[in-house]
């Protein structure tokens, strides 16, 4: 494929040059606020873009020019819909689209989006400004690891507009979320929630010297129970901007089950409960899972709930990853009376209510099962039921796919502080199948076959 490179922020200059570009009369000058900031971007693709008309998409070309006016048959766009320049620039959806395509850049969808890269940035640029904007069919699938569910994916070009919100609106949100709130947050995943919660362990107890017990907690079919119209009173009062705060409803109500795709086994659907399907809920309720803009979402409704936990019940030793929460205590009372006023504020403000079999209250001497790791006196380990199933998907994986696997695994286990067993008995494992494996037992190499195909 012949590599071309372009410039999506540059205009064409058009002294100097045959090439000219038609419209129509009382175009508009070119946008102020030119991208600038892209020119750091080295090895990106780019494109060239000249002067921007509404509703005209125009494309210069060194043999021919070409006009296309915008669809007419699209909805009227409200009095507010109409963006500033100044509130979203094209410079703005550029930035979107390199944070969409940074781990999805080999898929079919980035590649088949990048392949027209200047004309379908350009189109859907004019619809955000233009208020055709809608998105488009969803992709439905299952998952059945750990247990099965649903799995919503916007398409590419949705996903580009869920980046271009999340970045303009999620830095107001991320200022007042408390530093114990670890999903989906940059900088705080799965080991830094881990981590957290052994500190917070280890303060409360002095250092195992002190009795303490925990009150672990879990929301009931949290995501397919959000009720959006809360969720959309969270959201309006930090969206102050009429233009943005439309486009957050759109993606918010956007229904994905009035058009999808099902990939995969139909079968496969009849194994998810119905009471964990978005549809078996009203429209009104249930996030799609597998949305940035979902995840995002979720921290902005159980904010409500870490508020009230570190102001409200005043729990210095408090953690959340999802809607799994864990509260650290002295006294076994004060946690059932915590239990029971979380319980009405969940009831009474966010319409959601905690899985009981899911709550756990003991003390921490016992260990703590959290986001994949048990926290014991004195060691931190992974949890051995994903500990035995990696064993188990070592021992069977077909070979071609066993390097990746095995590192992938090897990654995992350095997260757990006391890990050199587990560590060493993947090793043996893998040594049984004929791989090399690392003196220090963090990675294993590709065997001579591997390397030959």
């Amino acid at each position: 494929m012949t590599e071309r490179d372009f410039n999506l922020v540059v205009p064409l200059p058009h002294e100097g040059t045959d090439m000219r570009t038609t419209g129509t009369a009382g175009s508009q000058p070119a946008r102020p606020g030119a991208v600038s900031r892209l020119n750091a971007r080295s090895g990106d693709v780019q494109s060239t873009m000249g002067p921007a008309t509404p509703g005209i998409r125009t494309s210069t070309t060194a043999t021919r020019t070409t006009t296309t006016r915008a669809r007419s048959c699209a909805p009227s766009p409200s009095a507010d819909w109409n963006a500033p320049a100044d509130l979203l620039t094209f410079a703005d959806l550029v930035d979107a689209y390199f944070d969409c395509r940074r781990t999805k850049r080999n898929t079919a969808s980035a590649l088949a989006f990048e392949e027209r890269l200047e004309s379908n940035l350009r189109d859907l640029y004019d619809e955000l400004i233009s208020g055709e904007y809608r998105p488009g069919r969803s992709i439905c699938f299952i998952i059945t690891h750990p247990r099965p569910r649903e799995v919503w994916a916007a398409t590419f070009r949705d996903r580009v507009v869920h980046h271009l919100l999340h970045n303009r609106i999620a830095p107001r949100f991320y200022a007042r979320f408390i530093a114990d709130s670890c999903a989906c947050i940059p900088g705080r995943g799965t080991l830094y929630g881990a981590q957290r919660l052994e500190v917070k362990v280890r303060s409360i107890t002095q250092n195992w010297s002190r009795p303490a017990h925990y009150l672990k907690c879990d929301l009931a079919n949290f995501f397919v129970a959000i009720d959006k119209r809360i969720l959309r009173e969270l959201l309006a009062r930090r969206i102050q901007e009429p233009w943005w705060m439309r486009l957050t409803e759109i993606i918010l109500f956007h229904d994905p089950r009035q058009n999808y795709e099902l990939r995969g086994d139909p079968r496969l659907l009849d194994l998810v409960p119905p009471h964990k399907r978005l549809g078996s809920h009203p429209a009104h309720l249930g996030l799609p899972i597998g949305n940035l803009s979902s995840q995002f979402f979720a921290n902005v409704y159980l904010d409500v709930l870490d508020q009230f936990v570190k102001h409200g019940l005043r729990c210095r030793h408090y953690i959340r990853y999802v809607d799994d929460f864990v509260l650290l205590h002295e006294s076994p009372q004060w946690l059932t009376n915590a239990h029971a006023q979380i319980e009405q504020l969940l009831a009474d403000r966010l319409a959601a209510q905690l899985n009981p079999r899911k709550t756990v209250r003991q003390p921490i001497e016992r260990g703590i099962d959290f986001i994949g790791q048990a926290i014991r006196p004195w060691h931190r380990t992974l949890r051995r039921r994903t500990y035995n199933l990696a064993i188990a998907r070592v021992r069977e994986i077909p070979a071609a796919g066993l390097f990746e696997t095995a590192n992938s695994y090897y990654g995992l286990l350095r997260q757990a502080t006391h890990s050199h067993h587990d560590r060493a008995r993947l090793s043996n494992e893998l040594r049984r199948r004929g791989h090399t494996v690392k003196s220090d037992f963090t990675k294993t190499y590709r065997t001579a076959h591997a390397i030959s195909q």
